[in-house]
């Protein structure tokens, strides 16, 4: 099973190869389309639509974020209610406590136990007595205490509750405006699809790959990966890989973690979830991991993409990675350098 699925990666990485060698998927296929209206060239649209969703892609960080620390205030807010529950619980009980005290000297003619001391004539009651007065003195003082301090706790659940409550609301407005920028940046790229007939969509498609020819090209002209070491993945970066291999073909939808779909930071973190390391949910975060020189990288490190950290791939090797694009496409392997590359970091280092 080992050597069918090693043999599966070479196979996939060997297409990759053979499509980054190519100057484009549709080059031999001549178009004659109209160009879209507005004066605009088809190439300018490509850059239009590409910068949209990838402000697109910024936001849907933001919002895979913010969703984040809602669950995480969230959790917060129920430990708390937990605590609240058995403080309430505990007060009761020691309410209870100084209750039966209370009918306890009721019963004993309502004198306190000092002065039924007094009025013994019995030496030997007065000094048992006297030892009993000290133990019930200091359980009275401990319940006391007891009770004070239980109170005390339950008013700094509220406050903390208040605070992670005023937390969940901000992260609640944060994730509803970023939905509607993620909404609003999708739509207006979709639209400006939608105006395309569909040969000049076909040629879109081609112009794409062809930037991403163009640019991976550039990048390996500058020697990045001629001092590359070729370092082996570890297991776990050999997990992750065969995850991301695994959602090839699987559409892109913004805020998705599989396994049907995925954004991009969705998939590299369920990916290196699968191999048993949980890393966080989106590309920016993901940038605070250890970083490693591009000379150093290795099957399973993380690419990210663009000053704004708003992309990320996962590296599987001889200049190659697997990445959810953008909402329209669906996940597939392209060249490291086909993106302008911020920072390589490792999961497992």
């Amino acid at each position: 099973m080992r050597k069918r699925r090693r043999g599966s990666i070479a196979l996939t990485l060997l297409c990759a190869t053979a499509l980054l060698s190519a100057p484009g998927l549709l080059a031999g296929t001549a178009f004659a389309a109209p160009e879209p209206q507005q004066g605009r060239s088809l190439e300018q649209v490509r850059k239009e639509i590409e910068d949209l969703y990838r402000e697109a892609g910024a936001a849907t960080d933001a919002y895979n974020l913010a969703e984040g620390e809602t669950k995480t205030q969230s959790a917060k807010i129920v430990e708390i209610a937990k605590l609240v529950v058995a403080g309430q619980e505990r007060i009761t009980g020691l309410k209870s406590r100084a209750g039966a005290a209370a009918r306890a000297q009721y019963r004993s003619g309502g004198l306190p136990p000092g002065a039924q001391l007094a009025l013994t004539n019995n030496p030997t009651q007065f000094l048992d007595g006297s030892d009993r007065l000290r133990q019930g003195e200091k359980a009275a003082s401990d319940l006391l205490s007891e009770l004070n301090r239980t109170q005390g706790d339950l008013q700094q659940y509220a406050k903390d509750a208040s605070a992670h409550w005023e937390t969940l609301e901000a992260n609640r407005l944060k994730q509803e405006a970023s939905k509607k920028q993620v909404e609003e940046k999708i739509k207006a790229a979709e639209e400006l699809e939608s105006k395309l007939e569909a040969e000049q969509k076909a040629k879109l498609l081609q112009l794409e790959q062809e930037a991403q020819y163009k640019a991976q090209t550039a990048w390996l002209s500058t020697g990045a990966m001629k001092d590359a070491t070729g370092s082996a993945a570890t297991d776990a970066g050999k997990r992750a890989v065969l995850y991301a291999a695994a959602a090839i073909g699987k559409p892109y939808v913004w805020g998705a973690e599989g396994p049907g779909s995925y954004d991009c930071s969705g998939l590299t973190s369920q990916a290196w979830l699968s191999a048993g390391k949980a890393i966080p949910r989106t590309s920016q975060e993901q940038l605070r991991l250890p970083k490693v020189a591009i000379k150093d990288m290795r099957p399973g490190d993380l690419i990210i993409y663009f000053d704004d950290a708003s992309h990320v791939g996962i590296y599987v090797g001889d200049g190659a990675i697997v990445h959810a694009p953008r909402p329209g496409r669906n996940v597939t392997m392209a060249g490291a350098g086909s993106m302008p590359i911020k920072a390589v970091v490792r999961p497992d280092a």
